[in-house]
């Protein structure tokens, strides 16, 4: 989670001239009301005095440990985060904005109580509850993390009005060993919690394979007013903490599949996260600037080239060498579910359990 990663992508989002496609707010941290949409008001307590003096952290609330050091500073930080999530979704709902992007967000393991996972306040599931507050009635979350987003799960369990969709790598082999198909919501909320878990290994075939065998169909049958999507990039073959597959260019494909279908059963109301992504020089920068460009109407091209400038910006900030085009080099393509599955194939296993755990709550044929 080193910062250097958001420097560097806010660096080739300047460098392709983005930040003059989309405007670029610096909007407020969340406060205690806002906060306390999701979070607990001891927990709130808890990280403001951890924040003040990182020695008192003693590992309760899930403070002061590997995952979630204290560090001065942290309560400012994380509701900093939040805050700009808040306000995408605030753009959104006055009509000021179609779409808003704050890839420093995504930090979707935070729980109500406590913090987990490099994640201190929950900025997907505020900008959510942010949006029900407002009135929304029907919001879509969809997390292409390969961690599963639990805690915007926990968040909104038992409320209908929320849709979330997590497609993630299979609980039995990472973090946090939850997001099993048979998740599905809490009573009066059944099948409005959609968990696709993918064996390790899955490449960019299966992972698009997937994702196009369950999103389209479920946010056509909930018909979401806001789509809020989290861009994880630690699906990647490079990345270092998990055990999937896919290529930048598979990224970039879900990206454009999220923009489409925010315009299909949205109206376009688009907020699009970040996440997960622990590849800070190869991946993480050139992943969400694709989000970037797709959000602001200005997609960069895969077979461009990285400029020069900030290929100079990465060696200078971290003595490395940068990725010298926009593209992994693939051509992602996928066999239509429609057209067929194999039941020996443990994709297709992984997308047959979550249609036949999901669908027929929602009234749908598996």
């Amino acid at each position: 989670m080193d910062p250097v990663r958001l420097a560097l992508t806010m660096g080739l989002v300047r460098a392709f001239g983005l930040d003059r496609a989309m405007e670029v707010r610096a909007a407020p941290a969340a406060g205690d009301s806002t906060l306390r949409l999701v979070h607990r008001e001891d927990y709130v307590d808890a990280v403001r005095e951890v924040s003040a003096d990182p020695g008192v952290a003693d590992g309760s609330y899930g403070l002061g440990t590997v995952d979630d050091p204290a560090f001065h500073g942290m309560h400012e930080a994380s509701a900093l985060i939040a805050g700009q999530s808040v306000a995408g979704a605030e753009a959104l709902w006055h009509g000021e904005a179609e779409h808003a992007v704050n890839f420093a967000g995504g930090l979707h393991h935070a729980m109500p109580g406590g913090a987990a996972g490099f994640c201190v306040y929950n900025d997907a599931s505020l900008a959510i509850a942010r949006l029900l507050e407002l009135g929304a009635e029907r919001v879509a979350y969809v997390d292409v993390d390969v961690h599963h987003g639990d805690g915007v799960q926990a968040a909104f369990w038992d409320d209908p009005r929320v849709l979330t969709v997590s497609m993630h790598e299979h609980p039995r082999t990472l973090f946090p060993q939850t997001g099993w198909p048979e998740e599905t919501g809490g009573p009066g909320a059944e099948g409005s919690a959609v968990n696709i878990a993918l064996p390790a290994g899955t490449g960019d075939e299966g992972w698009l394979r997937a994702f196009h065998a369950v999103v389209p169909e479920l946010l056509a049958d909930f018909r979401p007013q806001f789509l809020v999507t989290q861009h994880g990039a630690d699906t990647h073959f490079e990345d270092p903490l998990a055990h999937l597959a896919v290529s930048l260019d598979a990224q970039r494909t879900v990206q454009e599949a999220c923009h489409r279908l925010a315009h299909e059963y949205a109206d376009g109301r688009w907020l699009a996260l970040g996440g997960g992504g622990y590849a800070v020089v190869d991946v993480v920068p050139r992943s969400w600037t694709h989000l970037v460009g797709i959000a602001a109407h200005r997609p960069v091209d895969p077979g461009t080239a990285v400029p020069a400038s900030w290929r100079d910006e990465v060696y200078a900030r971290t003595r490395q060498l940068a990725p010298a085009r926009m593209t992994d080099g693939r051509s992602p393509s996928w066999p239509d579910w429609d057209a067929g599955y194999d039941p020996a194939d443990r994709t297709d296993q992984a997308v047959l359990a979550t249609r036949r755990a999901v669908f027929p709550l929602r009234g749908m044929l598996t």
